[in-house]
């Protein structure tokens, strides 16, 4: 007697289902341990452009050479932590007696580079259920909110060659 047995793909991500993230625009995946957030050619001259300056101008004010690459740099905060270059404080709210609330955003959100908006659906994320949990308890958007990505989206995301239509961090 043969039993039929329902089979599932040997190769399925432990994501296959999908998963949730939400961006709350903490700014957490922008501040931390010491790290690099690559450029592409194209990207200087998107950064470039945006910021009005020459390119040699922005490779030498907010720009690293790490052998061949070309990561954004980072400022040392007074807690020890990396922050992007481009990572700003606002102060929003507040009056009447209440304190402003300090809001952190992204300086370049509109031309922000690949791997900003491909967070948090990248492969070292990815590796785990163990290693996606790991990041949510620093990044508040991970396993919460409406948005919901499909394995095959998650995948597009994390294998994009340049900036995807609508990034998960997009507002």
């Amino acid at each position: 007697m043969k039993l039929d047995v329902l089979q599932t793909p040997a190769d399925a991500p432990w994501y296959a289902q999908g998963l949730k993230f939400t961006c709350t625009q903490c700014g957490n995946c922008c501040t931390g341990g010491p790290g690099y957030v690559w450029l592409s050619e194209v990207e200087i001259d998107r950064l470039s452009a945006h910021l009005k300056l020459p390119r040699e101008q922005v490779l030498e004010k907010y720009c690293r050479r790490i052998g061949d690459q070309v990561s954004l740099k980072e400022r040392r905060t007074p807690q020890g932590l990396y922050d992007c270059v481009f990572l700003n404080e606002i102060k929003v709210g507040g009056g009447q007696g209440r304190p402003a609330q300090v809001k952190r955003v992204c300086g370049i959100y509109d031309v922000r580079p690949l791997q900003c908006r491909t967070w948090p659906f990248w492969d070292g994320n990815l590796a785990s259920k163990e290693t996606w949990n790991a990041a949510a308890q620093r990044c508040h958007g991970m396993n919460r909110g409406p948005r919901a990505f499909t394995r095959e989206r998650i995948e597009q995301l994390r294998d994009a060659p340049d900036w995807p239509d609508n990034p998960p961090s997009s507002k």
